[in-house]
């Protein structure tokens, strides 16, 4: 699986974002030509990119050039058009259908934010900033990049907020502005920068709408590093988005889980065992105690389990309903699972699964246990009698 992990700590913008993606080795002409599907007037926009120094760093600065820019910001001049026109812009291209969708993904998010943040109804949000033709640009031109890439997941990794004033088509607002802060629900965010807008709708956007947030890198096998530019120079940090194109380890897959933990100093023996019984019932991956000391010298436990994040919700409710804990602790992770399968096994002593990996082999505990039970034996001689038999038949 080819995934690509956005290191955003600096930030992130629609057009930092292509020029990551260029940096690692989308043509520009291809990005050009696959844009014209679009069906916008021929002179609407040129395409460029340059390395250029960002705090040291140097890294790749694509520019949307349009006819009426004239040297200001390249949002000076506005191009307003609805959800709606946008929507069908995309649709009634001759886009690769990959590259319609993930485009779709993206402008769908920025208009259910701009509606939510403004108070309208969806199809009636006009895009101003985003809806510019450079930005329209960035938002496709990020697609056309996935797709040529062929990448099958997107990682992010926490982005800062930013601080101080933007003056935006709304008026001038609190950095993040009220979109922005509605694409940020679900991101991992960090308030370690300085002012200014570090994220832009469009870049939260395409977060949002494609990139599952992680609080480390997930492991991987690196093949290629992008670095995009933004627009600025910031004091700070540079202002560079890092992505990092590589492939999970063929042996394991790749998934999100979540750990949930809380510290008990008055439950009994009975009650957490019942718990830890009542939380494998309900689907979790694994569960576990740990003796701690807590405050005022009290011994404790620290009750653990892993699940998925779609089971938090009826984990947490469990938790607190055979504890009595007030608060539980969540932690995000990333694991990896040697790919394995299930073979059943006909021994002397009866029918026994195997779990098989690249590893090896192993007897599922349960069924040797049942069968120690059957034949009263040690369930250490299940386990060699039954291991031998399956390694002689293979």
């Amino acid at each position: 699986m080819r995934i690509l992990y956005f290191d955003a700590t600096a930030g992130i913008a629609g057009d930092m974002t292509v020029a990551v993606l260029l940096d690692l080795g989308v043509p520009l002409t291809h990005l050009n030509n696959e844009l014209g599907r679009l069906g916008l007037p021929h002179e609407a926009f040129v395409l460029s990119d340059e390395q250029v120094q960002r705090g040291g760093m140097t890294g790749r600065h694509f520019v949307v050039h349009l006819p009426h820019q004239h040297g200001h910001h390249r949002h000076d001049h506005h191009d307003h058009r609805s959800y709606a026109d946008i929507r069908q812009m995309i649709a009634a291209s001759s886009l690769a259908g990959r590259v319609k969708d993930l485009s779709q993904q993206i402008f769908m998010q920025l208009a259910e934010a701009e509606a939510k943040a403004h108070q309208v109804a969806v199809d009636q949000v006009q895009f101003h900033e985003v809806g510019a033709v450079d930005s329209i640009v960035d938002i496709v031109g990020t697609a056309i990049g996935l797709d040529w890439l062929k990448v099958d997941r997107v990682y992010c990794s926490a982005v800062p907020l930013g601080g101080g004033f933007v003056q935006t088509a709304h008026g001038r607002l609190p950095v993040p502005a009220p979109a922005t802060a509605e694409l940020l629900k679900g991101l991992a965010v960090h308030a370690d920068c300085g002012a200014g807008e570090r994220v832009t709708p469009t870049g939260a956007a395409i977060l949002a709408a494609l990139a599952e947030p992680v609080t480390n890198m997930p492991h991987m096998i690196i093949s290629q590093v992008g670095h995009g530019a933004g627009s600025r120079d910031f004091a700070d940090v540079p202002n560079i988005l890092r992505g990092f194109l590589g492939e999970l380890p063929e042996q394991a897959d790749h998934e999100t889980i979540l750990e949930l933990s809380c510290n008990l100093d008055d439950v009994t023996p009975e009650q957490l065992g019942y718990t830890m019984e009542q939380l494998f019932a309900a689907g979790a991956l694994d569960v576990w105690h740990t003796p701690i000391q807590m405050k005022k010298q009290r011994p404790g436990q620290m009750l653990s389990l892993l699940c998925r994040p779609e089971q938090k919700d009826r984990m947490v409710q469990l938790v607190m309903k055979e504890t009595g804990t007030l608060g539980v602790r969540l932690q995000q992770m990333q694991r990896l699972v040697q790919q394995r399968r299930i073979e059943v096994c006909q021994t002397s002593l009866g029918t026994v699964r195997f779990k098989i990996s690249q590893q090896g082999s192993k007897p599922e505990y349960e069924d040797c246990c049942r069968i120690a039970r059957e034949r009263g034996l040690a369930l250490r001689k299940v386990q060699q009698i039954v291991r031998r038999e399956y390694c002689h038949e293979r």
